[in-house]
């Protein structure tokens, strides 16, 4: 694993607060000026209260002032690509052509997908301009 966005997802994963599900998830974002932020699934025993690593990812972005993905790497168990909820997120930040690999927990890239692959025909900030 020598990418460094796909270390920090899956180092990311291994931080995990995921005691109910046992699926820890790790998500890593690389902007616009090359850094990388990364953030980790965060349960709650009321269930809709959790936190998504893509969401924690992209909260640490908006923070170091960050507003442009331009790739992500997902670490879960299986093929755990971002949920409805974090791929229309993601895309208030990243165009349709955003790459998003999703890696095994050793790091390997299993697959990657373009945004509009997995949120095809999407909605976006210049839908509102």
């Amino acid at each position: 694993m020598t990418d460094p966005l796909v270390a920090a997802a899956v180092a990311a994963r291994a931080r995990a607060y995921a005691p109910y599900s046992n699926f820890s998830v790790g998500a890593a974002l690389r902007d616009e000026r090359g850094h990388i932020f990364a953030g980790c699934n965060v349960e709650n025993a009321a269930y809709p209260q959790g936190v998504c690593a893509e969401a924690g990812a992209l909260s640490a972005l908006v923070l170091a002032g960050g507003r442009r993905v331009t790739e992500v790497a997902v670490a879960g168990a299986g093929l755990c690509t971002p949920c409805g909820g974090c791929r229309q997120k993601l895309r208030e930040f990243g165009g349709p052509d955003l790459t998003i690999h999703i890696c095994a927990p050793d790091g390997t890239v299993t697959r990657s997908f373009t945004l509009s692959e997995l949120l095809p025909h999407s909605f976006g900030p210049e839908n509102l301009a």
